[in-house]
């Protein structure tokens, strides 16, 4: 299948909106939208927005919440919420999508390369997908036809493909807009109704539309982060802020997607550095491995030219991304979104097969990354790079051709421009069907 990326284990930052009651039964909390400017006569009706992720995977959920957060302050949207349709499945759809993901990251990631180029034939197995989608997404899809949005934005297949199939069976007025989370489009995030699509890269539009997708319906945006990641901010200055030297070299590690062994396998050879340094590793929610780190620095700091910051959970990504010059991740579709639009060059050690490892060939192809596939040459490497100043300086300019730090806006600019789709009734015989879609939650 096409999996999501492995932002699942990165920082994971949330700013959550305030919250009110789910509707039927589900455990997504609903956003409250804040005071907002009057929209002129002109312009319409204000929209009603549906933003739909999948937590499986954190790289799509937090590209929803920065597509709500530009919601929210957008003239011409009124009410919009973001659910997590996960939440409105059964518990054994949760578990394939989440942990059983995890499990074929950690134990058999040639496995899931080998699923992901299974899946990548356009249209292939669609039938066979979506009804095992339908029969486990009940809930969610009763809630979505209450709720009544005018607009559409997911950044998950798997709400894309569900919603489509709404609108072809003349359940629903509305066709889905998507926003893919991964710098190529696996086959996937292919449906046969959609009002726009939106896209990494010229590559990716030039690929869909030759699959025979609408042209004029893909938007090459780049894809959604944080607003935050818009700011200007100097190196030195972020640095002060977070307490960090200002004057080492400084490489950001986004350990959370590595786990615990690993983790600690890479941290030792990075501390091999003879070059004096500061790794800010970023853990994530993970304690375990924040515990580990911990253990780690009461090793080694003071005695070597390398100093380790350990960080736990943190919502200020964007601030450690402008204080670092190298960035070491996994390069999921998020994650790297953000570095770029923060100017930072990577280090991709060992990407995931499938969509990983696609995404490691368009920042190689660009000059905007290193790759490592032996953890006992990292050192080695970095070392090359650091007595390169003007390479790496290089890389850092190469990254402004793939940089969309305002891709959230221009998504949103473009579909609240729309026109509102036309008043709705459903036939009672598509009306009879849907009720008998619905099942309880698990």
């Amino acid at each position: 299948m096409g999996p999501p990326s492995s932002d699942a284990a990165s920082h994971g930052a949330r700013v959550l909106p305030v919250v009110a009651t789910a509707p039927f039964g589900g455990t997504e909390p609903l956003t409250i939208e804040p005071t907002k400017p009057k929209i002129p006569a002109t312009t319409g009706p204000a929209k009603k927005v549906l933003i739909l992720s999948a937590s499986a995977g954190a790289g799509h959920v937090r590209a929803a919440d920065a597509l709500l957060k530009v919601c929210q302050l957008h003239p011409r949207i009124g009410q919009v919420q973001h659910w997590d349709m996960l939440k409105y499945t059964s518990r054994f759809f949760r578990h394939m999508y989440h942990q059983v993901y995890l499990d074929l990251i950690n134990k058999a990631p040639k496995m899931l390369g080998w699923l992901y180029d299974a899946f990548d034939t356009p249209w292939r197995r669609e039938k066979m997908r979506l009804a095992f989608d339908k029969f486990n997404a009940g809930p969610f899809l009763k809630a979505a036809a209450a709720f009544q949005p005018d607009l559409i934005i997911c950044t998950h297949f798997t709400p894309a493909a569900l919603m489509a199939w709404l609108y072809e069976n003349g359940r629903w007025p509305v066709k889905p807009a998507i926003a893919v989370t991964d710098f190529d489009c696996h086959a996937m995030w292919l449906v046969r109704s959609y009002q726009h699509y939106f896209v990494a890269l010229e590559e990716t539009r030039i690929h869909m539309a030759r699959l025979g997708i609408d042209a004029a319906a893909i938007t090459v945006s780049g894809i959604p982060v944080d607003p935050a990641f818009q700011e200007p901010k100097t190196a030195a200055a972020a640095r002060r802020r977070l307490g960090l030297d200002g004057a080492l070299f400084t490489i950001l590690v986004m350990a959370g997607g590595y786990g615990v062994g690993p983790v600690e396998t890479l941290i030792e050879e990075l501390y091999r550095l003879r070059r004096p340094a500061q790794l800010v590793v970023v853990a994530g929610q993970g304690e375990a491995l924040k515990l580990k780190l911990d253990q780690i620095v009461d090793r080694h700091n003071g005695q070597r030219l390398v100093r380790m910051v350990p960080v736990g959970y943190t919502t200020l990504m964007d601030e450690y991304m402008a204080a670092a010059d190298l960035l070491i991740s996994k390069p999921g579709g998020l994650t790297i979104s953000e570095a770029l639009a923060r100017q930072l060059p990577l280090c991709i050690v060992n990407p995931i097969p499938g969509q990983e490892e696609r995404n490691s060939d368009h920042l190689l192809e660009a000059g905007v990354a290193i790759r490592c596939n032996n953890v006992p040459a990292l050192a080695w490497k970095l070392e090359r790079l650091m007595d390169e100043p003007q390479r790496l300086s290089a890389m850092r300019q190469n990254t402004l051709a793939l940089a969309h730090p305002d891709a959230a806006q221009r998504i949103v600019e473009v579909l609240a421009a729309l026109p509102a789709p036309a008043a709705f009734t459903a036939p009672k015989r598509a009306l009879r069907r849907r009720l008998q879609l619905v099942r309880r939650p698990g």
